[in-house]
């Protein structure tokens, strides 16, 4: 698995948008990019999917720790989380679990980093 995985019932879209981002934010972690993916399929190929928005969460400190050892680790940042509609009364969401998405990078020290990352986004996730 690539992902660490909550499907929520109950909870209206944009709820389930606003809670991810405060567990986010308990975290360490701040938004730095938003984008409807939703929106950007409807108007790029008037295409219908369900709601779906990608959050590009970022932990500032462990940022810096991954950029310090690894300069090019920016073209693997932000940690994307995804909120979508599941169209079964269920929204999920889905974050980028750190260890996968680095396991290509052969750099011990930054290994690290993405462990204690991949702790701080599995909590966020079952916080939720």
């Amino acid at each position: 698995m690539y992902t660490f995985d909550k499907q929520l019932r109950g909870m209206t879209f944009e709820d389930a948008i606003a809670r991810t981002k405060q567990v986010l934010a308990t975290k360490g972690f701040g938004v730095l990019t938003e984008i409807d993916v939703q929106k950007t399929m409807k108007g790029k190929l008037d295409a219908d999917i369900p709601a779906y928005v990608i959050l590009g969460a970022c932990n500032p400190k462990m940022a810096f720790e991954a950029l310090k050892l690894e300069p090019r680790v920016g073209a693997m940042l932000p940690c994307n989380v995804i909120v979508r509609d599941r169209n079964d009364g269920t929204v999920e969401v889905n974050a980028i679990d750190p260890v996968a998405s680095m396991a290509a990078i052969d750099n011990d020290a930054l290994k690290s980093v993405a462990v204690n990352v991949q702790s701080l986004l599995r909590e966020v996730v079952e916080e939720l």
